[in-house]
């Protein structure tokens, strides 16, 4: 039973922003169905419920009569407070949101480039502006392992700046080439200019990858596309130390270009990259491989071998492996004292 209220009828005694208080009783839906069935009611005897949800109000003509309300208006007036508190919310939210939005762009933008181990780079264009970029920023080392044979003047006129710059900041810079390039006039000419200037340029006579490592933290690989240039910028931790860990090797392995003032004599050049040529042969590669692998022409490799076959007076490349295992010819001596493969 609900208690009877004095309260003027129509208020909101007893809500909280529009919420009614309390249920329809049952003596509240009997005497809503009996105002309903007369038209009015006797103000006094009103239970509470119907007043508090606006189901009665004042007659204009009988001032201690109410009249019953039709209930979609009752409940419009209820729902009046709470439409205006979801609407002054969601514009608090809105208003949340936009002022987070440019923080929020700025927390992706950085995350995605913190957590991106790896950029594809297509084009020459594109590989140059971040080679440049990665350059201007070095601060400690740079080493560069360059395979093949020797470089376009063009190219090495244009990384010449480049490598100056770097060792006028005091930044390590190493650079691998394989033999090769000690018959050519250019990029010796360009490694001569750059040894001078503080780089260290050594050369291999096996076959190595492309690599350039900036202050140990981001690599430039080659990636192969068919129609265009295009190299990796790799940033993963572990990719990079992998890639470190190889040049050095390869490096420890290589032989400096200038000795003091001199360059290494062409006769030490030719018969480490004749032990090479003979040793691939050995293990069963093909002339293009050979090639391949050392930076030289198919026709060197010939040569090469043709060398050895009449030194040995072979008849087969089998009988000359076999001459050539027992001559002991593809051993060469580390400063050590021990022997390595050339």
């Amino acid at each position: 039973m609900c208690t009877v209220t004095t309260g003027t009828a129509g208020s909101t005694a007893g809500t909280t922003a529009g919420r009614p208080g309390s249920d329809i009783c049952d003596e509240g839906d009997a005497f809503y169905r009996q105002a309903l069935t007369r038209g009015s009611a006797p103000a006094a005897q009103a239970p509470g419920c119907l007043l508090e949800l606006g189901l009665l109000r004042r007659s204009p003509e009988s001032p201690g009569t109410l009249v019953p309300v039709p209930p979609d208006i009752a409940a419009a007036r209820l729902a009046r407070p709470i439409e205006r508190a979801i609407l002054e919310q969601e514009q608090a939210l809105r208003s949340v949101r936009s002022v987070l939005a440019r923080a929020e762009a700025a927390y992706r933008q950085i995350g995605r480039e913190v957590n991106r181990t790896a950029d594809l780079l297509l084009g020459e264009e594109a590989v140059d502006r971040a080679l440049r970029r990665a350059a201007r920023s070095c601060g400690s080392d740079v080493m560069t392992a360059q395979p093949g044979g020797g470089l376009s003047e063009e190219t090495l006129a244009r990384t010449l700046p480049e490598a100056l710059d770097l060792c006028s900041r005091g930044v390590r810079q190493r650079v691998l080439y394989q033999h090769t390039v000690r018959s050519h006039g250019p990029t010796l000419a360009y490694a001569e200019k750059i040894t001078a200037a503080g780089a260290e340029v050594r050369t291999l006579a096996e076959a190595f990858s492309q690599v350039t490592v900036f202050d140990g933290a981001v690599a430039f690989i080659p990636a192969a596309q068919e129609h265009q240039p295009a190299a990796l910028s790799v940033r993963h931790p572990a990719i990079v130390r992998y890639l470190v860990n190889a040049f050095d090797c390869a490096w420890d392995r290589a032989e400096p270009v200038f000795r003091g003032t001199d360059r290494w004599q062409p006769h030490t050049f030719t018969s480490q990259t004749r032990r090479a040529v003979l040793r691939l042969m050995v293990e069963g590669h093909t002339d293009k491989a050979i090639g391949s692998r050392l930076g030289v022409s198919p026709r060197t490799v010939a040569n090469h071998i043709k060398w050895a076959a009449d030194h040995f007076r072979a008849g087969s490349r089998a009988q000359l492996g076999y001459l050539l295992a027992r001559s002991g010819l593809l051993e060469s001596q580390r400063p050590d004292g021990r022997t390595r493969f050339g």
